[in-house]
Order: C-alpha cells, then sequence, then structure tokens
C-alpha cells in the first residue's frame, strides 16, 4: 500500500466531515490491526470506537481476511434477483441460528440505512397485505437516528441531520427522548427514572387512532446521539403497548447488534423482541459493506398468501453479496470460535469502573454506560456548542487514542477483544485530555 499523503484532498466530499477543518490538519488512517490503527506518519491509534461502532473482533482478523480472499477469488458477484448462491441462503440459517431462533427471515441490505427503510417498507406492506392498508404512519423517537435515507431520517430525531433536506416522509410522529441530566447523570446501566416515558405512545394511538399506525421504530440505546441508555422498564412497556394496539415494533440494532451489550443483540439483553430489527456493521465486522432486517415469521408469511409472482417488490442490486456473505459467515465463526461475547461480559465491568472514574474531572456533566458502550457528556463552551468535545477529539487523535464525538458527548465502543491494558491506556490519556481542555 502506498502509504504517502495524498497530492490533493480537494476532490473527495468527506460525509458527516468538517471539511474545511479537517483538510487544513487532516488525521489519515493507513492501517489496521487488532486493537490499533496506523497513521499516515507510522503512529499506532488505539482504537476506541471500533472504526464506526461496527469491528467487535478487532481488524483484519485473520479467519475473516482469508474468507473474503477466497470468496473474492471464487465469486467476486452473483445476483440475487430470481437466482441465488449458496453463501447468501448458509449465512440466512446461521443468522437464525445467532438470533436462537427468536426471528424466522433475514432480508439483506449493503447498510444499516437501507436495512431501516427496507424495514419501514415492509411495515408498510406487511398491513396492507392483511388488509389494514390504513395504517401507514410511523413513529420514530427525538434524539433518533437511523441512518440517511429519506425513511430513516424522516423516523430520526437528530435536527441537524433533517432540517436541510425537507419536506420528509408525511404522517410521521416521534415519541420524546428519554435523556434526562436532573435525574439519571452518572448512571450505570439503566437508569431508574423515565419508564412512564413508553406511555407517551398511548398519547400518539390517541392523537392519531391506532388503526393509522403501522410501526414503531427505535434504537434500545441510541449511539449516535451521544449513548442514551432507556430506562428500567421502558422498552417493556413499548412492547406491552404496541402489542396492545396491534403495531409493530422495530429495533434499530445497527449499533447494539452483535455483541456491544455483551449479548447477540440489545433484544436479548433487555429481555423485548421485537417484530422486525435492523443489523448492519459488525455483522460482517466492518470488512464489507452489508446490512440486514430480521423478522419474524407472521410478517414474512403474510406476504406468501399473495397471488403467485412476486411477493415484495424490494431489493438491492448487491442484497446477499456473496463476498459480505462469507465476510459475515466468518465473523460468526470467529465469535463462537474465540468466544467473544464471553470476553466481553468479562472485561465490562473493569471498563465501567474505568469510565466511571472520570467523574469530577473537569468539565464532565455525565457519565453513562452499558455493556462495552460509554457516553461522556461534557458541558458545552457557551455560544459554541460541540467545539469542547471536537477539541478533545483532536487532542486524542495526537495522542494516540479514537474517540468519536456527537455534539459535547464522547461516544465510546472499542472492539469487544480489548483487554485491561487497552482500558487503561484510553482511559489515563483521556483523563488528561478533559483535565487540559478549554
Amino acid at each position: 500500500m502506498n502509504e504517502a499523503r495524498p497530492e490533493s484532498m480537494s476532490a473527495f466530499w468527506m460525509p458527516f466531515t468538517n471539511n474545511r477543518d479537517f483538510k487544513s490538519d487532516p488525521r489519515l488512517l493507513v492501517s489496521a490491526e487488532g486493537m490499533y490503527y496506523k497513521d499516515v506518519d507510522g503512529n499506532q491509534i488505539l482504537d476506541g470506537t471500533a472504526g464506526l461502532w461496527c469491528v467487535p473482533c478487532g481488524h483484519a482478523q485473520p479467519r475473516i481476511v482469508s474468507a473474503v480472499r477466497e470468496m473474492i477469488g471464487q465469486l467476486d458477484f452473483a445476483p440475487t434477483f430470481q437466482m441465488g448462491h449458496p453463501a447468501a441462503f448458509d449465512l440466512a440459517e446461521k443468522l437464525m441460528d445467532y438470533t436462537g431462533h427468536k426471528f424466522g427471515h433475514v432480508f439483506y441490505t449493503n447498510s444499516g440505512s437501507e436495512a431501516v427503510d427496507t424495514a419501514l417498507k415492509i411495515a408498510l406492506a406487511y398491513h396492507k397485505a392483511r388488509g389494514e392498508g390504513g395504517r401507514t404512519r410511523l413513529i420514530g423517537r427525538e434524539r433518533g437516528y437511523h441512518g440517511v435515507g429519506f425513511g430513516g431520517l424522516s423516523v430520526g430525531g437528530i435536527g441537524p441531520n433533517r432540517k436541510a433536506f425537507g419536506p420528509l416522509l408525511p404522517g410521521v410522529d416521534h415519541l420524546p427522548h428519554t435523556h434526562n441530566l436532573l435525574k439519571n447523570a452518572f448512571s450505570r446501566g439503566e437508569p431508574d427514572f423515565g419508564a412512564e416515558l413508553a406511555d407517551e405512545l398511548e398519547r400518539l394511538v390517541t392523537l392519531h387512532d391506532a388503526s393509522t399506525i403501522a410501526a414503531v421504530i427505535i434504537e434500545p440505546v441510541s449511539g449516535s446521539t451521544g449513548v442514551l441508555v432507556p430506562p428500567k422498564g421502558y422498552l417493556k412497556k413499548l412492547r406491552q403497548i404496541c402489542d396492545k394496539h396491534g403495531i409493530l415494533l422495530i429495533f434499530d440494532e445497527v449499533i447494539t447488534g452483535f455483541g456491544r451489550l455483551t449479548t447477540p443483540f440489545a433484544a436479548d439483553y433487555f429481555e423485548v423482541e421485537p417484530d422486525m430489527m435492523t443489523t448492519a456493521k459488525g455483522l460482517t465486522n466492518g470488512v464489507i459493506p452489508m446490512g440486514a432486517v430480521f423478522s419474524k415469521r407472521h410478517i414474512h408469511d403474510a406476504f406468501m398468501d399473495a397471488p403467485a409472482g412476486i411477493e415484495l417488490f424490494h431489493g438491492y442490486t448487491y442484497s446477499g453479496h456473496p463476498v459480505a456473505c462469507a465476510a459475515s459467515l466468518a465473523t460468526l465463526e470467529v465469535f463462537k470460535e474465540q468466544q467473544i461475547l464471553e470476553h466481553a461480559r468479562g472485561i465490562q465491568p473493569y471498563w465501567e469502573d474505568a469510565v466511571h472514574s472520570l467523574k469530577g474531572l473537569p468539565h464532565v456533566i455525565d457519565l453513562r454506560t452499558i455493556g462495552l458502550i460509554a457516553g461522556i457528556e461534557l458541558e458545552p463552551i457557551p455560544g459554541k456548542p460541540g467545539a469542547r468535545a471536537f477539541q478533545a477529539l483532536k487532542k486524542a487523535f495526537a495522542d494516540g487514542i479514537l474517540i468519536r464525538t456527537t455534539g459535547d458527548i464522547i461516544a465510546l465502543s472499542p472492539p469487544l477483544i480489548l483487554e485491561k491494558q487497552h482500558i487503561d491506556d484510553l482511559f489515563g490519556k483521556l483523563a488528561n485530555i478533559l483535565k487540559n481542555l478549554d
């Protein structure tokens, strides 16, 4: 690989990036292995974010790399419209095993954004197939992130993601978010206050009538908006209300799926089963883009009663791409053979204690932990929202650690293979950074 700096950076319009700031002082990664990246100057960067929440098994994992190399030389592409290839079917069965057979079917996409839009379309078409075509309303949640498709943006609740792209889908409403600094600051795991906020769904049912509502979609733990952990009992209440009114419940597990909470999915951690579940990121250990929608059998079967022919007019050229399937199959093997979840559960208490050791440092107004995720909320600089955390991101990279920021919140989500020395290094450096922020 050519590790020289690029001659020019002007042509690449970077996503979710302050392009002008970055190109004046770039942070360029050129290789990765295990828990570390290497930058263009040869410095090691400890990965505190699993790339972008998506590398649970660590970088350049040999089993996964080998599987991708083998498949790309054997079957570089195969269409899945009216034909298929064995790996797509093998993976579907393995994924059903991984869910404990709580779901019956999987629909492949290429990203979390596509998985969300797919799940929303399936929800609408499901009700229509059952003779309830009036159920067209979708319910999201404030501060929710569901990707960047028009469906995901519409049900999402992060203002800056939405405001430049309207009008969005009509007939969408939002539940309130559950973040409450006054009552739940410095919680470990699920906070005590806020389960009653699930009752806001009953208010929306009263407002719109249940016969108009197709689905509720939420992240079990909101990641991209700053690690918002659901209050105790909140998700179970939502499940009960959805059941009462015949509303589908969709969990967006693009971030929480594949071990992030030390369980296969957040649905397992919280013991709440949604009707559908969107996934991506850790599905292939981030090696090849891929997403998937898991659905209960009754949703799939409602389409199979239609007249002969194509049951669902939806899909993508790369749905079930053979190389992505190979990466995912190998990822599942690594989870099992290397006992990734067991290791994550074992080290989680040490991680949690390290996060909460930051309490009392300058500007820290909240610390939130669940599984191997952390949210470190900083007091904003007056009149400069997000500036303090962005300053921390730059200082962290210069000091050899990779963190993620959203607003004035630092979000951490390391590869699940991390050891205690990685935690010590990450939080030792982060503590010093926090002590020296403006």
